[in-house]
């Protein structure tokens, strides 16, 4: 894999680590700038926004200039927002901060994924996606279990400027190793837009939000679940979020890896067998060591399913693949927020903590049933192209029923 894989690596962790960490630093925040702990949660919503909101729209501005350009660029808004965020005088600010931020993250992991593809052979692309990837599943491993003692223990706003040196870093890296890729001749905006016109993009995107929404839907409220139901102390969710974090990290590989040899095959096994566990995690969630191994393996099964969702994105809009690369990651935010809304409606009707899991398992098993669809659909649309291209004789048309 090219050196050029590591830089955006570097720029994904510290992307991963903004994005996740405000979860554990909420109460310091929000005991600091005075404000209740839902309103701090803004925080979270206005990033997960701000991501939906901005990978189409940077993408789009950025249509004029080469990808490295645009991904310099994108990290200067990364490192922009989070310095912003750590010197913010007020919680307005600090919104305004996650915002600036957050605009960078669709885009980045958009325009990377279509770059990181073009640097390795065809048959080594979602191996490269994923590898790119791999800094945002390692900072669910290390920056944010890092990023939250720092804060705890000297102060949050010092995590936001180590986490801005770690955009520094990064930008450095895709200055100095990403080669300047020339843009695909003759692609405009009108090409760009006309891929979401494909059937199979949407069904991508749609799997995409549904199947990670599952994940999202339980991780949302583990600390209550595993507190409340399986009987862990506080002071063990850290290490439980670890533990998602290895299994995403896993996961994200294994992806990759078997997407390049049976894309499908590998989204059928990982989002049935993520239904399955997020069914079974509303009886495990009782036991200590099952609740454990539950919460690796939702993490492994839902990171399995990115670098496949992505390539199947990338290859469905071929011809001009940045926009609908960037929507896509968008659309893992999307699925966020709209299975956090679910689950807390679940619990909020008072059918306990473990209610998200049925959640996620529903959503996990929609995404299944797309998968299934573009598959047939797929299928169905190459089948007659066959027939005639291997017909010789128009007479000889009806021997595919023999086959």
């Amino acid at each position: 894999m090219p050196l050029a894989l590591l830089a955006l690596a570097i720029g994904a962790f510290g992307i991963g680590t903004t994005e996740f960490v405000i979860m554990g630093l909420l109460p310091e925040v929000a005991g600091d700038f005075d404000v209740p702990i839902p309103t701090a949660g803004l925080l979270v919503t206005g990033y997960a926004l701000g991501v939906v909101a901005g990978a189409p729209l940077m993408t789009v501005l950025g249509q004029r200039i080469s990808r490295k350009r645009m991904l310099m660029l994108l990290m200067g808004l990364f490192i922009a927002g989070n310095l912003l965020s750590a010197v913010a005088p007020a919680f307005g600010v600090m919104l305004a901060g996650r915002v600036v931020a957050s605009l960078a993250h669709g885009a980045f992991f958009g325009i990377g994924s279509v770059v990181a593809a073009e640097l390795v052979a065809p048959e080594k692309k979602a191996g490269a996606i994923a590898m790119m990837f791999t800094g945002l599943t390692v900072a669910n491993v290390v920056g944010v279990p890092l990023g939250t003692f720092v804060g705890q223990a000297i102060g949050w706003r010092i995590t936001f400027v180590i986490v801005a040196a770690l955009g520094v870093i990064g930008l450095a890296g895709i200055v100095k190793l990403v080669p300047d890729l020339p843009k695909p001749e003759g692609v405009r905006l009108r090409d760009e837009i006309g891929a979401f016109r494909n059937v199979q993009v949407l069904l991508a995107m749609a799997m995409t939000v549904l199947g990670f929404g599952g994940v999202f839907a339980a991780i949302t409220y583990i600390t209550p679940m595993m507190t409340d139901v399986a009987g862990y102390a506080d002071s063990s969710v850290t290490w439980l979020l670890v533990l998602f974090g290895l299994g995403m990290v896993g996961g994200n590989l294994i992806g990759g890896r078997f997407a390049d040899r049976a894309l499908m095959p590998m989204l059928f096994i990982s989002l049935g067998a993520l239904a399955v566990v997020l069914a079974l995690f509303t009886v495990t969630a009782h036991d200590k060591v099952a609740a454990a191994v539950s919460v690796t393996l939702i993490g492994a099964l839902g990171f399995a399913t990115v670098p496949p969702l992505q390539k199947r994105v990338l290859d469905q809009a071929s011809a001009a693949p940045t926009l609908a690369s960037a929507a896509n990651i968008g659309a893992f935010n999307l699925g966020n927020a709209l299975a956090a809304w679910l689950g807390g409606i679940v619990i909020s009707a008072e059918l306990g903590y473990t209610a998200p899991n049925w959640v996620g398992a529903a959503l996990a098993g929609s995404a299944l049933g797309l998968a299934v669809l573009s598959a047939y659909l797929e299928r169905r649309s190459t089948a007659p192209s066959k027939v005639v291209a291997g017909a010789a004789p128009t007479a000889e048309i009806p021997a595919p029923a023999h086959h």
